[in-house]
């Protein structure tokens, strides 16, 4: 019995691997630089401004390292319930500490303004541009401006 319904599965899978996309090809039609000529999350790159030195905003790696090592440590002094509020404490102390040295690393991020084809005004911001200068078309995703 499970043979036949890994079997059936299996089936479902390889046919289903098979079968294409029926829809029109509107979206990928396109007027300039293979860019769609509908698509609402497209854009053309109108300034880029970089900055250096302390970040506004951090990713939390920091403050999730510093609390895992922090916690470690305050695992290794008292016993019982000490040892408790020691691990506790710790990864509190090492949570914030972790987080203000990943805030107070030097590093260069882009400021990035998008006039979509809407004709919406998107700034974001990012690390790195990935070929990304002004006057690109661009799509945005995932918060971030890459190349269309």
């Amino acid at each position: 019995m499970k043979i036949g319904i890994i079997f059936a599965a299996a089936a479902a899978l390889a046919l289903s691997a098979c079968s294409s996309y029926g829809g029109n090809d509107s979206y990928r039609s396109s007027s300039y630089n293979n860019a769609p000529t509908n698509c609402y999350d497209c854009g053309v790159v109108q300034r880029i401004e970089s900055y250096t030195g302390e970040q506004r905003r951090t990713s939390g790696a920091g403050a999730v390292a510093g609390a895992l090592i922090g916690g470690a440590l305050g695992n290794q002094v008292g016993s019982g319930d000490g040892k408790k509020a020691a691990t506790v404490a710790g990864a509190v102390a090492g949570g914030f500490a972790g987080n203000a040295i990943e805030k107070n690393m030097d590093k260069t991020w882009h400021e990035v303004t998008v006039r979509m084809n809407d004709g919406r005004t998107v700034v974001l911001s990012q690390d790195d541009l990935n070929g990304v200068r002004e006057g690109s078309r661009v799509i945005i995703r995932n918060g971030r401006a890459q190349l269309n």
